[in-house]
């Protein structure tokens, strides 16, 4: 498939202050693009920004807040004259038993990582129609294949991969391109921040290899920017991903015989596990909502 250079594009990339979204920005910055960055901590996105290669500026914005990201949307439109690429990036993550978890933390991840990712295209799918430009969905492995321990990562992201194949019938026509990102667990600040909880740390480690392991950012990052370069409808930032479609019709039952497994091992030690959103971006999320309060 060809690519389309980069050079002079304006890319938008949610939850940037960080993790993928920074690294992303970067990348798509040495390769010519223009860049706004979207997020919650205006200190670290004016940062990244000053470092990027090209004309760049930040917004600070709750993906969540329909009326911030139309904000966003008209503002980076008169500040770049267009917009070419959209990534729905931002993104939480909690992780323990659903029985004992925090409802507010809970709801949260579907909040940020599902309605977060359609309000941000909502806010920018105008300009990309006129650009006839690609809204790039950051999803997971976790929308492949279920995971005990983690039911609202696992159900907000295999929501946006369904909401962003049902946008691709819609708007493909109008020249839009739309596609899905698969992560597995990258070294992010959310990756070490689940791997802080002891049994959750333990519980990856026992998961099949190649799937037990923690990926380096850069390289999945560097997929990504060939997705983006080529307008793919799937992207998949460790090559073994792509392998996984084929056979994850079978991984419920799969995982639902070797889940039981591992809960009734670990049962005596889930007490107190998961009650709130990981990482550094978590942190961010939860400050931004008190302060909001």
């Amino acid at each position: 498939m060809s690519r389309v250079a980069l050079e002079g594009q304006v890319a938008v990339v949610t939850g940037a202050a960080r993790g993928v979204g920074e690294m992303l920005a970067r990348k798509l910055s040495a390769r010519g693009a223009r860049v706004a960055l979207v997020g919650l901590e205006p200190d670290a996105l004016k940062d990244v920004a000053a470092r990027l290669h090209t004309d760049a500026d930040y917004w600070h914005a709750d993906v969540t807040d329909e009326a911030a990201m139309a904000r966003v949307a008209r503002e980076v439109k008169e500040r770049f004259g267009k917009v070419d690429i959209v990534v729905a990036n931002a993104g939480v993550a909690s992780g323990g038993p659903f029985a004992e978890s925090d409802p507010a933390a809970w709801r949260r991840v579907i909040e940020v990582n599902l309605i977060g990712s359609a309000v941000t295209c909502r806010a920018f799918l105008p300009v990309l129609l006129e650009s006839r430009g690609y809204f790039l969905q950051i999803a997971s492995l976790a929308a492949i294949t279920p995971a005990p321990m983690m039911t609202a990562y696992c159900a907000s992201k295999a929501g946006v991969e369904a909401f962003a194949h049902s946008l691709r019938g819609e708007v493909g026509y109008r020249g839009v391109g739309i596609g899905v990102a698969y992560l597995s667990w990258t070294d992010t600040d959310m990756v070490r921040g689940t791997d802080q909880e002891e049994v959750m740390r333990e519980l990856r480690q026992r998961l099949p290899w190649p799937s037990n392991r923690t990926y380096p950012l850069g390289p999945a990052v560097d997929r990504l920017v060939a997705g983006i370069e080529r307008r793919s409808a799937h992207v998949y930032g460790q090559w073994w991903l792509r392998g996984m479609q084929s056979v994850r019709g079978h991984l419920p039952g799969l995982v639902a015989v070797a889940g039981q497994r591992d809960m009734k091992r670990f049962a005596p030690r889930l007490a107190g596990v998961g009650k709130g959103l990981v990482g550094a971006g978590g942190a961010a999320d939860e400050q931004e909502r008190t302060q909001r309060d």
